[in-house]
Parts: structure tokens; C-alpha cells; sequence
């Protein structure tokens, strides 16, 4: 591992896509076409110039730490944010005909905005310091905020961008006192030498605690785990639909990065502190995520609910990792929660872009009911919904089943059986609500005339890309499988 005070070329991916970005947004400032499609199309060469850097710079094993250890370069973080890349490009590819629809092209803002929001991801997948955790998540939520009031006539929007806001402060102040209280209690901000103090038992103890508790609990805000979710319906419901796939989708890696980073890199000596913390956020995001998701008639609402399920499943995988008596136990649940964490994203690309591909001028296609006689209208588009339905209700042979199993297996291998019964249980209870739209789409009578589909052949291509990967992966996981392990393991396992 390459240790440097100032070694650019290890934040290559990041001084690459600053100066892209800045040179998207001078390109669109020239730019007169009303559908900004240079600007489109700059942005999709600049994630693909990003995604070979990353890929290089894995292949070529390049880790280590620089700006005197703030920015951390590793498998885990090539990984991830090759993830963030693809996930950012499909994202665009699937909103550009709704934005266009809206005029939200009038500017290039949605396509420069997101690029910063992505940099801001980037640096909290690379963090190696509380400092420089906290930059990178105020980069990515202030380009967030803006996006969700990039219509500024939609009053609705609006409202969603001031609530995601307000929230938003309340919980990085959370992360700020929680950063705080461990920099008292440990006298360093580098996770790394955070992590020294607290295996040397030099920290103090009462001061760690209640610090870990505000940071577990801005965290689980990022997460959208409950009790900390109550922006979450709102915003995806509130927001444009595309700029709710660009919420949904990426930045969860960014704060799944964050948590990784901070409990697992920097507080895995206290892991008998902040597991139990995780098991009860896990549990009551199961409870209420499913359970309030069945009475939703809103598609995104209820995908909002869907989500916070979710995030119990990758709570209940990292709260596995530490076990007394079973040293090796870590890389099996670490490695399910990154795989668990990657495939839903996956899912709610092709969720939200259904969605997009149905919607049209005057029509956002937001209820549960719009979906009605889609089979008839497009028998292949109704599959892919099926197909994004079952896995996330976690039916084989999809992907969602098998993220679902190995994290059960992490969790059974803990010792945590009567943890794995109850998500078992309320993932039955989930799998009602995912049945009900695969019912509206196969077997209910369309109201009034159906709309034809409206859609360029890169957005259909794209989702039949994604509903097919849902089945290969599930098929054929262990690629992916791998990929996660050999990331979790060359980051964390010293």
C-alpha cells in the first residue's frame, strides 16, 4: 500500500470528474439547444472516462492513503464507486425523456448538479477522516436539494426539497455531535488512528458511547432506516420522478460507504456497542417498512416504504459481523451486506425507470392503478416488471433471493436466529404488495384509452438490459458474489 502526505494521482478519479464537471457546466453555459443534448451527451462520456480510470486503477492494484490520510484508495472504495458511475449514467438515460417533458432541460443544471452530487458520493467512499466524511456528504446533499426543487413552479417539489433539507441539517448536526464527542473522547479524526486508540483501550469510554449514538443514529437518517425515515415517502413522492432515482440510487452507496467506514474501519473495537443499536434500527425498518408499504396506492410511496425494508436487511448483515468465538464471521456478512446493498440499487434503477418509461406530458404515472393492463399494451415491459417485483420480494431464482440468503446466513452463522425468523416473517408480509402490482399489471382492465409507450430505443434497451441482469445475477450470482468478498476482504481484513 502506498503511503504519501500528497499523492494526487491516487484521487485521480475525483480531480478527473471536478474538472470534467466544471467543464460540462461552461459547456452548457454556450449551449442554446432546448434539450441540452451536448450536454447529455458530455456527461455520459464523462461517467465512461470515470469508470475506466476506476477500472484501471483496480486491475493495476493501486491502494493507499493520501492528503495526509483523508482520502483512502482501495478495493472497496474501486468497487463502489464503479457501482456509482453505471448507476448515475443509467439514471440519466432513463430521466432525460421525462426531464424533457417537464423542461427541466432548460438548463443544464439536472446533468451538472448530478455530476457534483456524484463527487461529493466519491468522497465519502474514499474518506479516511471524519473531516473529510462530512465534506463529501455536504457536496452530495446540497447538489441533492437542489435537484429536488429543480422545478421551482411545482409547489409540491418544492415542499419535498425544503423537508429533505430540514431533516438533512438535523442530521448531519447528529453526525457533527457524534464526530464530536469521538474526537474528545479518542484525540484524533483520522478513522484509522481512531481505530488505534480504541484497540489500545486509551479512549474514553462514556464519551465513545454516546458518540457512537449520534453517529449510528446520522447514519441511519442517510440510510433511511426507521425511526430516522420520515423524509423518505415524502421526498421520493414529492420529488420529480427522475430526480428520485437520482436519490435512490447512488447515494445509498455513498452511505453505505460512510458506515462501512466509520463503525466497521474506525470503531470495530466497540462493535459490542453498536451492533445491538443496528439489530433494533434493522428490525423496526423491516416492521414499519413493510408493514406501512401494503396500504400505500402510490407507486413511489410505496417503493419508499420498500426501501426502508430494505435497509433492514443491510443493517441486519453488519450488525452479523462481530462475533465472539467466530473470528472469520466478519467477511461472510460484510460482504452480503455490499452484495444485499448492489443489487437493490439494481432493482430500483429498473423500478423507477419503469415508471419513467410510462410516464408522459401531464401524466406522471404514480399511482399503483396506472400500471393497469400494461401486459396488453407491452407484454415485454409487464415482464420486467415481474421480474422487479419478485426479486424484491426475494423470490427464487432471482438476485433479490439470493441477497436475501446470504444475509440470512450471516446472520443464522451470528447466532441471531430468532432475528432471521422475523425478517423471514415480514418478508413474507412484504411479498404482498409486490404480488398486488404484478396482479394490476397482468390482470386488471386498463381505465379509459391506454397511452402508446413513449420512450427512445436507449431507454427501452436499457431496462431490458436491467430486467435481465435481475435474472442472471440471481442465476449465476457468485461473480458479483466474489467481487464483493475480495473488496471486503482486502479493505478490512487487517
Amino acid at each position: 500500500m502506498m503511503q504519501s502526505h500528497l499523492d494526487f494521482a491516487l484521487a485521480a478519479p475525483e480531480i478527473l470528474l471536478l474538472v470534467l464537471g466544471l467543464f460540462v457546466l461552461l459547456v452548457d453555459a454556450f449551449s442554446k439547444h432546448p434539450q441540452r443534448m451536448t450536454t447529455f451527451v458530455l456527461t455520459l462520456l464523462s461517467l465512461a472516462a470515470l469508470t475506466v480510470v476506476s477500472a484501471m486503477q483496480w486491475a493495476d492494484g493501486v491502494t493507499g492513503t493520501t492528503f495526509h490520510g483523508m482520502y483512502v484508495t482501495d478495493s472497496f472504495s474501486h468497487l463502489l464507486k464503479i457501482v456509482s458511475y453505471i448507476a448515475v449514467a443509467v439514471t440519466l438515460v432513463y430521466g432525460r425523456v421525462y426531464a424533457q417533458d417537464r423542461e427541466m432541460l432548460r438548463g443544464g443544471e439536472l446533468y451538472v448538479l448530478t455530476l457534483f452530487a456524484l463527487l461529493g458520493q466519491m468522497v465519502m467512499i474514499s474518506s479516511g477522516n471524519l473531516i473529510s466524511i462530512y465534506l463529501g456528504l455536504e457536496l452530495m446533499s446540497l447538489a441533492l436539494y437542489a435537484l429536488i426543487a429543480l422545478r421551482r413552479d411545482d409547489a409540491v417539489a418544492t415542499e419535498s426539497a425544503m423537508k429533505y433539507f430540514v431533516l438533512g441539517a438535523l442530521a448531519s448536526g447528529f453526525l457533527l455531535y457524534g464526530m464530536s464527542m469521538v474526537y474528545g473522547a479518542t484525540g484524533h479524526l483520522g478513522i484509522a488512528e481512531i481505530a488505534d486508540v480504541i484497540a489500545a483501550g486509551k479512549a474514553q469510554q462514556l464519551a465513545l458511547v454516546f458518540g457512537i449514538v449520534f453517529l449510528v443514529s446520522g447514519l441511519a437518517f442517510k440510510l433511511g432506516a426507521v425511526p430516522f425515515h420520515m423524509w423518505v415517502p415524502d421526498v421520493y413522492q414529492g420529488s420529480p420522478t427522475a430526480v428520485t432515482l437520482i436519490l435512490g440510487g447512488a447515494p445509498k452507496l455513498a452511505a453505505f460507504a460512510m458506515t462501512m467506514r466509520l463503525l466497521v474501519d474506525g470503531m470495530q473495537g466497540l462493535a459490542a456497542d453498536w451492533q445491538p443499536m443496528l439489530m433494533i434500527l434493522a428490525v423496526l425498518s423491516l416492521a414499519i417498512g413493510n408493514l406501512t408499504a401494503i396500504v400505500q396506492t402510490n407507486f413511489k410511496r410505496m417503493l419508499a416504504y420498500s426501501t426502508i425494508s430494505h435497509m433492514g436487511f443491510v443493517l441486519l448483515a453488519l450488525s452479523a459481523g462481530v462475533v465472539e468465538g467466530k473470528p472469520d464471521a466478519w467477511a461472510a456478512a460484510y460482504s452480503a451486506s455490499l452484495f444485499y446493498m448492489i443489487t437493490y440499487v439494481l432493482t430500483t434503477l429498473g423500478s423507477f425507470g419503469i415508471i419513467l418509461l410510462l410516464a408522459r406530458q401531464g401524466f406522471e404515472c404514480e399511482q399503483i392503478d396506472d400500471l393497469k393492463g400494461l401486459n396488453r399494451r407491452s407484454p415485454w415491459h409487464a415482464a420486467i416488471v415481474l421480474l422487479l417485483m419478485f426479486s424484491l420480494a426475494g423470490l427464487p431464482p432471482l438476485v433479490g433471493f439470493y441477497a436475501k440468503l446470504a444475509v440470512l446466513q450471516a446472520v443464522v452463522e451470528a447466532g441471531h436466529v430468532a432475528l432471521a425468523v422475523v425478517a423471514v416473517l415480514f418478508s413474507l408480509i412484504g411479498a404482498f404488495y409486490y404480488l398486488r402490482v404484478v396482479k394490476v399489471v397482468y390482470f386488471d382492465e386498463p381505465v379509459g384509452e391506454p397511452a402508446p409507450l413513449r420512450a427512445d430505443a436507449a431507454q427501452r434497451g436499457l431496462l431490458s438490459v436491467n430486467g435481465a441482469l435481475i435474472l442472471i445475477l440471481g442465476i449465476l450470482p457468485g461473480g458479483l458474489m466474489a467481487l464483493c468478498l475480495q473488496a471486503i476482504q482486502g479493505t478490512f481484513g487487517n
